[in-house]
């Protein structure tokens, strides 16, 4: 292809540029999410780690789920809005979730 065909292929539809990793960067996100990975079942079979096992793992698996949504779902290169639309319902589930959550615990308590 000609350096044009190359230009215009960067240029989106609002003349904005397109930004696109490499596959070393590609390499590199792998490599944490095995490295977060490794260190989510080295977690789990620590017995000294026993008390804080859930909000360690909880961790972890928001920094593979924040590596994933970033560079494979491209949220990085994004911008803010298509990034706010991805995030607002997200913290809405969370939210939603850790109440849901919290209710069970307390009826849980309180019923026995």
């Amino acid at each position: 292809m000609s350096e044009a065909t190359h230009a215009a292929e960067a240029i989106d539809t609002h003349g904005h540029e397109q930004h696109h990793p490499g596959v070393g960067i590609y390499l590199i996100v792998a490599l944490f999410l095995c490295a977060l990975t490794a260190m989510e079942i080295t977690v789990f079979y620590v017995p000294a780690l026993k008390a804080v096992i859930v909000p360690v793992l909880l961790a972890l698996a928001a920094a593979k789920f924040a590596l994933i949504a970033m560079f494979f779902m491209h949220l990085k290169y994004d911008s803010w809005t298509l990034s706010g639309i991805f995030i607002f319902p997200l913290m809405i589930a969370t939210v939603m979730l850790v109440a849901m959550l919290m209710l069970f615990a307390y009826l849980s308590h309180h019923m026995a």
